[in-house]
């Protein structure tokens, strides 16, 4: 148990040191050099990419305006690298490659670098991290890497919104999303539906139906509410997994109680509670062994 509390260290040490604010012009780094500490220069042929980097795809268009700003403006904002394992001379580049990339365009020969030492495990959660941070991240992408966080290293809704500047219904809002159907989930990435939009489909009876409505006739989100809420008072009232027929329809609290732990667990969760009485049934679905293993993991932990 104590090993479990010791990997759920809070999101500080990384989260630091990826949002360092250091000013590269009164850094003096040692050219050539790199130590650990302060801001330093080094080739960028030393550099290499994070292979276990969670991003994968990068814009062209934003790749090659930032080559143009790096090529005029130079690189302001140091990378965040450490030493690759079993190596001098090479390092591995935990937050910048998107920099790094760009400034291989420009034709830069050296790149200012903070040198850390990261476990394995602190690359991985350091890179999660920026990928949060970007602006260009679509809400689905936004909402993974809150995920990643949450199943790989233990961190809570509570501590990732301290460490990271975000409200926690920011970050509860955008979890509920990943409980929507893959296309669902595609027309957001793809921008055809807001995080606002997707929201109001997160406990409808027929998201993907209703998604098609919303995209096709430009709705609103607030013409969304009204069209997702008329479904459900047309009778398709939520039913209890398994039973036989006869539903009680839910009142807002409880899908709300529904989004909360779905988005908490990462997997569907239904609560039948008939309003005004004490006693009720709460069901969890997984959809891997996997997702299994980390719901038998969550409910051992005991505090």
């Amino acid at each position: 148990m104590a090993d479990r509390k010791e990997a759920r260290r809070g999101l500080g040490r990384g989260l630091s040191a990826l949002m360092a604010d250091v000013d590269p012009q009164t850094a003096s780094p040692a050219q050539g050099s790199a130590g650990q500490g302060g801001v330093t220069r080094i080739p960028i042929e030393g550099l290499e990419p994070n292979l276990d980097q969670p991003r994968r795809s990068f814009d062209e268009d934003r790749l090659a305006e930032l080559s143009e700003s790096i090529r005029a403006k130079g690189v302001l904002q140091p990378l965040i690298v450490r030493r690759k394992p079993g190596s001098e001379d090479t390092y591995q580049i935990v937050a910048g490659e998107r920099r790094w990339r760009a400034a291989q365009r420009a034709q830069l020969h050296e790149l200012p670098v903070l040198v850390r030492e990261f476990t394995d495990t602190e690359v991985l959660e350091v890179a999660i991290i920026e990928n949060i941070q970007r602006a260009d991240l679509n809400p689905i992408e936004e909402a993974a890497g809150y995920k990643q966080l949450m199943s790989r290293f233990g961190h809570t809704q509570e501590q990732m919104a301290e460490a990271l500047g975000k409200s926690r219904s920011h970050i509860a809002n955008l979890l509920r999303l990943l409980n929507l159907p893959d296309s669902v989930q595609k027309m957001v990435m793809d921008g055809v539906l807001s995080a606002g939009h997707a929201r109001t489909l997160v406990t409808a009876e027929k998201p993907e139906e209703l998604a098609q409505r919303i995209a096709t006739k430009g709705l609103s989100v607030r013409e969304a509410e009204k069209l997702a809420k008329a479904g459900s008072d047309k009778g398709e009232a939520s039913k209890k997994p398994g039973s036989s027929g006869v539903g009680v329809e839910k009142d807002a609290d409880t899908k709300a109680l529904e989004g909360d732990l779905s988005a908490a667990l990462g997997m569907k969760v239904y609560v039948d509670h008939k309003p005004g009485g004490e006693s009720g049934r709460v069901t969890i679905s997984y959809d891997t062994l996997e997702q299994l293993d980390s719901l038998c993991m969550i409910l051992s932990r005991g505090d």
